[in-house]
């Protein structure tokens, strides 16, 4: 029905017949003359319909926007002083000779040059909000993305092969979507939250590189960056170490923003171990464009008589230090009340400050509410080590490691966005030895950090066994402008260590068993030293195309409420469908007791 896409008609088309389709996004009637803007998925084209084809011009009179149309005619340049430079098609027109209308459209409930359109009105009229131009380049880009990944896995021996919807719920950290059997009466299948199980399974079959790019669903509380379903690459394979994995993924994230968006990130990414990124961002996955660092100065303040100060820098699992903001210490009292409430987000008990108001002029130049807690040599040596000048502003956090390292980490991320300090360029991270286990206060015992199924960087179990947790993995993440993009590691591949850490774990041999019964016998049969990698395509194509939601590089996005408006998903199941399924509802408890 075409020759050109919209947006493909340029000055090299010159005194060329034309035929094109798209949809009406502007119509003008300028005294006589029509221009419409004609609309498709790649671009805009002007359209020019004169009185000397009054067919056509009767037509156009009556066309409104998002009118479907198919337009005949002859490309021309535009009249000198009209050219549109923002538009690749902005150099030339179509002189139209025929219109047919396709199909006409109602009054569209969202206009699709309107940017300031609520979220969900959006979501409910999807169909209408894809065909903005910021959407779809978004979903070009994404489809974009995807073909690049194949191609490079594909050049690099990766097969690509499909595993299972429904599976066996797995202790994944967050709850499963479950869906009930038919044919088995009183049990369920889960919604895979990732494929980890079945890509190990694959490796132990000897299929030695796999990929899939694939849907994963996890019914959690939902964020900007989260939802219940969402899209990950999934990478696998045999027979290769750390440092081959994190090459062979770094030289196609590094093809991909070359070939996708026209970046040179660096080569070789720069590396950090967990432990440095906890002690100098607070963070495991530090935004680097942000040049604030938090200072450890536990050392300096153990013998002042301040116990906020001193009684954290002397606790083990405690820690003291400071974030200068440069440039700050004209901060309203109101300002930095508002970073006492963001803090104590975190579990901050508050959020001590000193302003530098005047370096030379040692004490008398500084203001802050605990100065007279701190004496000169403190107070000196403090400013020394965080390098702090006239007109800076100190913050400290001193409280238990982890408290101090979020609620500082977070605040560095706040100061760099209000005091307009996050640079524009790509800053990617490896970040590499993390902690095998986390301890569980509330319930005293190890917790993994990412997965059961992680390798520990041990020499034999009895090492593992003896100290858990200061026993590092083989887990890797890489993290871009503070936001991880992907994450993995080197798996168990023996029965013995495998078995260990479900011990460590508090995994009993039954439940073991009962769980993943299938893989431990794998794991008897030959299981080849294997490891992988999973990155998040919505979060990647997000950060790519400068989104701020997920929700805005996804076609059919839910809501902060795991809902669909446009479908009004999810829908109550008739009473047939649920007798079928051996299932009776129960009403909340809430809405029984009012009834009863």
């Amino acid at each position: 029905m075409r020759t050109h896409y919209c947006g493909h008609v340029t000055a090299s088309d010159l005194d060329q017949q034309v035929e094109l389709c798209g949809w009406v996004h502007h119509r003008r009637d300028h005294g006589g003359v029509i221009f419409i803007d004609l609309r498709d998925r790649e671009g805009r084209v002007q359209v020019v319909i004169d009185p000397d084809t009054p067919e056509s011009f009767a037509i156009a009179e009556q066309v409104r926007n998002e009118y479907v149309l198919k337009i005949s005619g002859k490309v021309r340049r535009r009249p000198e002083g009209t050219v549109n430079s923002d538009l690749t098609t902005g150099e030339i027109e179509v002189l139209c000779q025929d219109i047919e209308v396709l199909n006409a459209s109602e009054t569209p409930p969202i206009q699709v040059d309107d940017d300031n359109v609520n979220e969900d009105s959006r979501l409910k009229y999807r169909y209408l909000d894809l065909r903005r131009p910021e959407m779809q380049a978004n979903m070009i880009l994404r489809a974009k993305v995807s073909k690049v990944m194949r191609a490079y896995l594909d050049d690099n021996s990766f097969m690509e092969i499909e595993t299972p919807m429904l599976t066996r719920a797995t202790p994944e950290g967050a709850r499963d979507y479950l869906v009930p059997s038919r044919t088995h009466p009183g049990k369920f299948f889960a919604l895979p939250q990732s494929p980890q199980l079945f890509k190990q399974l694959l490796m132990m079959s000897g299929m030695d590189r796999y990929y899939q790019i694939v849907r994963c669903f996890r019914d959690e509380d939902l964020r900007a960056d989260r939802q219940p379903e969402f899209t990950q690459l999934d990478i696998e394979t045999s027979f290769m170490e750390e440092e081959e994995i994190m090459t062979v993924m770094e030289d196609m994230v590094i093809k991909l923003f070359d070939e996708c968006v026209d970046a040179k990130l660096p080569q070789p990414i720069p590396r950090m171990e967990y432990a440095e990124a906890i002690k100098r961002f607070g963070s495991d996955k530090p935004d680097l464009r942000i040049p604030l660092e938090l200072i450890d100065i536990a050392d300096l303040l153990a013998d002042v008589e301040f116990k906020v100060f001193s009684g954290p820098a002397k606790d083990p699992a405690g820690r003291v230090a400071a974030l200068r903001a440069p440039g700050a210490a004209g901060l309203s009292r109101k300002v930095i009340d508002a970073y006492t409430a963001y803090v104590a987000i975190f579990g901050a008990k508050g959020l001590a400050y000193i302003k530098v108001n005047d370096l030379a002029a040692g004490r008398e130049g500084l203001q802050s509410p605990i100065l007279k807690f701190l004496p000169d040599d403190a107070i000196e040596a403090i400013l020394e080590r965080t390098g702090a000048q006239t007109g800076d502003l100190v913050f400290f956090g001193a409280d238990k490691a982890k408290i101090v390292n979020e609620a500082l980490g977070n605040l560095r991320i706040r100061l760099g966005e209000d005091l307009d300090l996050i640079g524009s360029e790509w800053k990617p991270l490896w970040v590499t030895d993390f902690p095998m286990f986390e301890h569980n206060d509330d319930e005293n015992r190890w917790d993994s950090l990412h997965h059961p199924f992680t390798a520990p960087k041990v020499d034999s179990i009895e090492n593992l066994k003896q100290d858990p947790g200061a026993c590092l993995s083989k887990a890797y993440d890489l993290v871009l402008n503070g936001m991880e993009i992907g994450g993995g590691s080197v798996r168990i591949h023996t029965t013995d260590m495998q078995q260990t850490v479900f011990e460590l774990l508090g995994i009993e041999e039954q439940e073991a068993e009962d769980k993943f019964g299938f893989l431990l016998s794998a794991l008897q049969y030959g299981c080849p030293p294997h490891g992988g990698m999973a990155f998040g395509l919505d979060r990647l194509v997000m950060l790519m195309c400068g989104a701020t939601s997920i929700r805005d590089v996804i076609a059919f996005p839910k809501t902060q409420s795991a809902a669909c408006p446009l479908t009004a998903a999810p829908t109550e199941a008739g009473e047939r469908q649920l007798k079928e399924l051996g299932i009776r509802l129960r009403k909340p408890a809430a809405e029984a007791s009012e009834k009863s």
